[in-house]
């Protein structure tokens, strides 16, 4: 049952790309190369897709070759550099979004740590001081010494 579900959206995939090819209005084809079209879409599609999810596996199992070394990624205090492509970021969490990939995909791809930081030591500094400048982090109505501070009328 799941080959027959996986024919049947390889056939609604193969139908929108062609559909999708046929409006854009750059495509100059004949009405004979459309099934062709079709056909080359649907087998390329099946491909990507495996026949009764032998790929599924393959790609669970599938070894990432990292961009950098481990120690390479965090040698700078200014900056990340990503295993994926190998440029630098003060912060790869968007990174890994535009890649389809959580933190936690990130590393387990990658054998990292737990603890392996997603923010750059300089920009996790920088926002530290700011969030304490601005008063973040204390309790509603707390302020510096206030505990300590008493006046003489109210012993």
């Amino acid at each position: 049952m799941t080959e027959e579900n996986t024919d049947l959206s390889a056939v609604e995939l193969a139908t929108e790309l062609t559909i999708a090819w046929l409006s854009n209005p750059n495509t100059r084809t004949s009405a004979e190369e459309v099934p062709g079209f079709l056909g080359k879409m649907h087998d390329t599609v099946n491909s990507l897709l495996g026949s009764g999810g032998a790929s599924g596996d393959g790609a669970s199992t599938q070894e990432y070759v990292p961009a950098v070394s481990v120690r390479k990624s965090l040698a700078s205090k200014d900056h990340i550099i990503s295993m994926v492509d190998g440029k630098p970021y003060k912060t790869l969490r968007r990174h890994l979004s535009t890649n389809g990939m959580t933190p936690e995909q990130y590393r387990e791809r990658y054998n990292l740590k737990p603890d392996y930081p997603m923010v750059a030591e300089s920009y996790s500094e920088s926002r530290r001081a700011m969030a304490k400048k601005i008063g973040l982090g204390r309790k509603p109505g707390a302020r510096k010494g206030s505990g300590t501070r008493k006046s003489s009328s109210d012993e």
